[in-house]
């Protein structure tokens, strides 16, 4: 008998959008224990289309990044999401490591540095604690929106589109089965989307979150 595997449904988006190439720069310093990251990730070499997903603590144990290869998958993708657990209010220090040696001076800005100008550039982000704690009035006092806003700038100084922010957050707790699965699936629409061309004013980036009812 033939096993049929259960197909996840994905949005019928143009042939334009599907075969955008889209680039995922995975960081995660604890990927083993991870619950929401790997759920993203394993609906992601599910998905459609073509995404090249880059475990950047898996590939690099020792810390010592190819720039070389890791310039020339960007130069090969058109849409890059960086894809992270929320770390001391910023990216994993590895992250930081890879931004700070790949986007290097006369190749992502300065005289000649123009190999991301016109890509687009999106983050998605799991967090500890809920979405009620990163508001002006929460326990953070900031939004997530407004502590990403250097990787934010960062997009825009290498002439990219920054994409609207997708994530989920309260991973502090147990997550349902069905909230992460339902996670993962808007995560596929998220990156497949055709986003609006028109780029959004700073401070006004829509945010598509999901968070835990505590």
């Amino acid at each position: 008998m033939k096993r049929i595997m259960n197909a996840h449904r994905f949005p019928s988006w143009s042939e334009e959008i599907m075969s955008k190439k889209t680039l995922v720069i995975l960081a995660h310093p604890n990927f083993a224990e991870s619950q929401i990251n790997a759920a993203w990730r394993s609906r992601l070499e599910e998905a459609p289309g073509s995404v090249t997903i880059r475990n950047i603590y898996e590939l690099y144990p020792d810390w010592n990044i190819d720039v070389a290869a890791e310039q020339a998958l960007l130069e090969s993708h058109e849409r890059i999401f960086l894809q992270f657990p929320l770390y001391w209010y910023s990216t994993p220090p590895l992250l930081k490591k890879w931004l700070d040696d790949v986007l290097a001076y006369g190749w992502a800005y300065g005289p000649g540095g123009n190999r991301l100008a016109h890509k687009e550039i999106g983050l998605v982000v799991s967090t500890g604690s809920p979405e009620g704690a990163y508001q002006t009035d929460g326990r953070v006092g900031h939004t997530l929106v407004e502590l990403l806003r250097p990787l934010e700038q960062t997009a825009r100084f290498v002439g990219a589109r920054y994409l609207p922010l997708f994530a989920l957050q309260g991973a502090n707790h147990v997550i349902p089965a069905d909230q992460l699965s339902r996670s993962a699936n808007d995560y596929i629409e998220h990156i497949r989307a055709p986003h609006d061309q028109g780029e959004a004013p700073v401070g006004h980036q829509h945010r598509r979150m999901e968070s835990l009812s505590m």
